[in-house]
């Protein structure tokens, strides 16, 4: 009889080491629940107009550099051939500028002074004469007067001939070059932000993903800066679980976990952030007790290549705590 009681007490000894060391192992892991999240770019278009075309939809994956929609360039295109005749009409002014006269300008130039010179000798010629007359008592005084006028008009032709001429021989100021030169770097400039727009007309993707959300429509006017498209980079995603003060001390950057999907699907993962400032429980935890805790937030990086884990994804991660690693 004795030796059957010590038996089974034995047999119940053990039985509660067993589950001793089961909870102690269980224990041992750190096991917090969160959500998936994954890098979300907004994709913009940087120029306004009417969206001419938008080549995918919610769902598709696209790969960096893809052409994803399109804006039309009528206007633009037109506004540009209008500047390149700006810039050829600068710089066929500028190239004036700089050879100075033509031989034939000058040769002009100096007939016409010639011929008001010729015309000054004239005017004076009759002035002299009619004057004469006056003070002979036979000409009048308003036939003087006129001759007059006229030698002084054909003095100011003189004068003006002959600055035209000294300008022709000493071609275009450095002011009148420069101002001109600048008119043809403010064409060339105006005809590279036209370019530059028809090129930014063609919206492509910058990171490889998955389209996520659809914002707009072909044929809607957009102003720049206008979102499009939301693309998800599914390869880096993370999980966001909430650690409690406790187990804080026991993770470390780097440390692997295990990540459980609500499905059964695991994956590897490692901490990648572990926030340093306590915040309270997210109200998405769905008991009161456990919102008003104070946790840390604490990042997962996810194996994700396969898009496997997508945004919002409720997961679970199991950590063995950094004291209980060997």
């Amino acid at each position: 009889m004795k030796r059957r009681r010590w038996v089974v007490g034995g047999l119940l000894a053990l039985l509660l080491a067993s589950i001793g060391c089961s909870g102690a192992s269980d224990s041992s892991r750190i096991v917090a629940s969160g959500h998936v999240e994954a890098t979300e770019v907004r994709i913009s278009a940087k120029i306004g107009g009417k969206l001419e075309s938008l080549k995918v939809d919610e769902g598709d994956p696209v790969k960096s550099g893809q052409e994803l929609a399109r804006i039309d360039v009528v206007d633009l295109t037109l506004a540009l051939e209008t500047a390149k005749a700006e810039r050829s009409q600068a710089d066929a002014d500028l190239k004036l500028r700089l050879s100075g006269s033509r031989p034939e300008e000058i040769a002009e130039a100096q007939a016409q002074l010639e011929m008001t010179q010729a015309d000054q000798e004239g005017a004076e010629k009759d002035l002299e004469r009619l004057q004469g007359l006056f003070d002979s008592g036979s000409g009048t005084a308003k036939s003087r007067d006129d001759a007059r006028a006229r030698r002084d008009a054909a003095a100011a032709s003189v004068q003006a001939a002959r600055e035209r001429l000294k300008r022709l021989r000493a071609g275009f100021r450095r002011e009148e070059i420069d101002a001109a030169r600048a008119r043809l770097s403010a064409a060339e400039a105006r005809i590279g932000q036209l370019e530059q727009q028809i090129k930014d007309a063609v919206i492509s993707c910058p990171v490889p993903g998955v389209v996520t959300e659809k914002l707009a429509e072909a044929g809607e006017i957009v102003a720049p800066g206008t979102p499009l498209l939301v693309v998800t980079d599914l390869a880096d995603a993370w999980l966001t679980v909430y650690v409690g003060e406790p187990d804080l001390a026991r993770i470390r950057i780097g440390q692997e976990a295990e990540v459980i999907t609500d499905d059964g699907q695991k994956r590897s993962g490692k901490i990648s952030f572990i926030s340093s400032q306590a915040e309270f429980t997210p109200k998405n935890v769905q008991t009161r007790d456990e919102r008003v805790k104070l946790v840390f937030r604490v990042k997962i990086a996810l194996e994700n290549q396969d898009g496997l884990f997508k945004p919002g994804m409720p997961a679970e991660a199991r950590l063995r705590p950094a004291e209980a690693r060997t």
